[in-house]
């Protein structure tokens, strides 16, 4: 099993050449714990949208989010990842809302491979409770702002080239379950030709 793995992983290295691996999925689906497992196995870089979006502006996202709101925050993501996807093989997990852009989304697709970690509601909401400072959860039902996430975000979600199911498991096996869902993905040559 681990060699199998091994083996894919070497197989996806490989295949993203120069491109990167763009995690993509709402908050709470485990974009930044697995893609930094991810990256180790892949032996490539890992970067965090919302970590280098706070090193550009000097602030956190909620700060950035109360002191000049969504729209001024959404154009600072989409050009930090645009400069991020230019910069060769990594695994670039993103923020929940940077792969509805479309204009990010058209950049992720023409640079990258997405991989979308599809979370059920009940999973995102025992994980986004542990954690403090999420702008959008700031209403006074954070399960209903989630659904309504959910209904809106899924369908654009599912534009991603991978869909990898979010378990409750150890980071490690989800990672796995992306490594073998990148070896067995038919889009290497568009991606490698385009």
């Amino acid at each position: 099993m681990a060699r199998a793995i091994a083996r894919e992983a070497e197989t996806v290295r490989e295949r993203l050449g120069n491109h990167p691996v763009v995690v993509v999925g709402l908050m709470g689906a485990g974009k930044s714990s697995v893609g930094r497992r991810l990256a180790e196995k892949l032996m490539v870089p890992f970067v965090d949208a919302d970590q280098e979006i706070e090193a550009a502006a000097g602030k956190s996202v909620s700060e950035i989010f109360a002191d000049h709101g969504e729209a001024y925050f959404r154009e600072g993501e989409r050009k930090v990842i645009a400069r991020l996807l230019g910069s060769g093989s990594q695994v670039l997990a993103t923020g929940g809302g940077a792969f509805i852009d479309e204009e990010t989304r058209a950049r992720i697709q023409q640079h990258g491979v997405s991989v979308w970690l599809k979370a059920p509601l009940p999973l995102l909401m025992k994980r986004v409770m542990k954690r403090q400072g999420r702008p959008l959860l700031q209403a006074a039902d954070p399960e209903s702002v989630m659904r309504d996430l959910i209904e809106k975000r899924y369908p654009v979600y599912s534009f991603a080239d991978v869909t990898v199911e979010s378990r409750d498991v150890q980071h490690n096996h989800m990672v796995n379950d992306v490594i073998r869902a990148l070896a067995q993905w038919n889009g290497w040559e568009r991606l490698n030709n385009g």
